[in-house]
């Protein structure tokens, strides 16, 4: 059990704590005395401030003890140890954590987890029953409905309904591959909620740029729809001129470059030059002008 009161020989020892000290860091590296620290029975740490200033507020622990009726201390260690006022790096965080949005780059892998709950298992064709369970399935059916020899059931019934056998696995995976699975994994529900509303974040109606627009991207003639759950919900953005250019953007979304936000009105164009091609042109007669030597008389 730690004593609450640290050993008078060892907490009295200072200079030799010191000497310690300034033998293992340098006489450059270590400050004045600041405390002692009871660690147990027979057992004090002696603190001093560390001068090096790489180091601000840390500093050096120097741990003594002595063994039991003995009045001769001994040294245990030096270290350099974190004070109230140090400055520690930030507390770990681990990379999962520590990644956002934007941080991947060319070449960078970022594996998921088997329990990640943006995933549920998806359809690969793995489940599919085997060639002999196939087999044994159909003489099932065709033992209890007498498909072979074309008898009634027991006790003289109809015959029992034929269990069909299941489809070949070529015939699930040609129409899964057109639904889009054969994948290990897909996205789960929860996955597909926090993917809508970190899009409906970015490019939703309460942004200040849909809060704006004159109309939303539902009747956007730019809008070009997705296949698939979220369908009723974004859409893919094809206006160059838009900030959303290329991104999936919710229905309510919308900016200034809504097509039918401002229909521009053609500028008006001046009818064009009438020529009468039907009459010729009269010809008008002009006299001619007084020549300069007929002066007007005069009285």
């Amino acid at each position: 059990m730690r004593s609450r009161t640290p050993d008078r020989l060892c907490a009295e020892a200072v200079d030799v704590a010191l000497a310690v000290t300034e033998e293992a860091a340098g006489p450059h590296a270590v400050g004045e005395h600041l405390g002692v620290i009871a660690e147990g029975d027979r057992v004090v740490t002696h603190l001093f401030a560390c001068k090096e200033p790489a180091y601000r507020g840390w500093q050096w622990a120097t741990t003594l003890t002595r063994a039991s009726r003995a009045k001769a201390v001994t040294i245990d260690e030096t270290v350099l140890v974190p004070g109230p006022d140090a400055v520690l790096a930030p507390e770990w965080v681990p990379w999962s954590e520590r990644l956002r949005p934007g941080d991947m780059g060319p070449g960078d892998l970022l594996p998921t987890e088997a329990d990640d709950l943006r995933l549920e298992p998806g359809w690969t064709g793995e489940q599919a029953p085997t060639d002999a369970e196939v087999e044994a399935l159909a003489a099932q059916a065709a033992q209890a409905g007498g498909a072979e020899d074309g008898e009634w059931g027991a006790g003289g019934t109809e015959p029992a309904d034929v269990i069909a056998p299941p489809p070949a696995v070529a015939t699930i995976g040609s129409i899964a591959a057109q639904l889009g699975f054969g994948r290990q994994r897909v996205l789960s529900r929860y996955g597909l909620h926090a993917a809508a509303d970190r899009w409906e974040e970015q490019f939703g109606a309460k942004t200040p740029m849909a809060q704006a627009a004159p109309a939303n991207c539902v009747s956007c003639g730019f809008l070009l729809p997705i296949a698939g759950s979220l369908s009723q919900a974004f859409g893919i953005c094809a206006n160059e001129f838009s900030p959303a250019d290329g991104r999936l953007v919710s229905l309510g979304y919308g900016c200034g470059g809504h097509s039918e936000a401002a229909v521009m009105p053609r500028p008006p164009q001046p009818a064009p030059m009438a020529l009468d091609e039907y009459h010729d042109a009269e010809t008008l007669a002009l006299s001619d002008p007084p020549s300069p030597s007929a002066a007007p008389e005069t009285d």
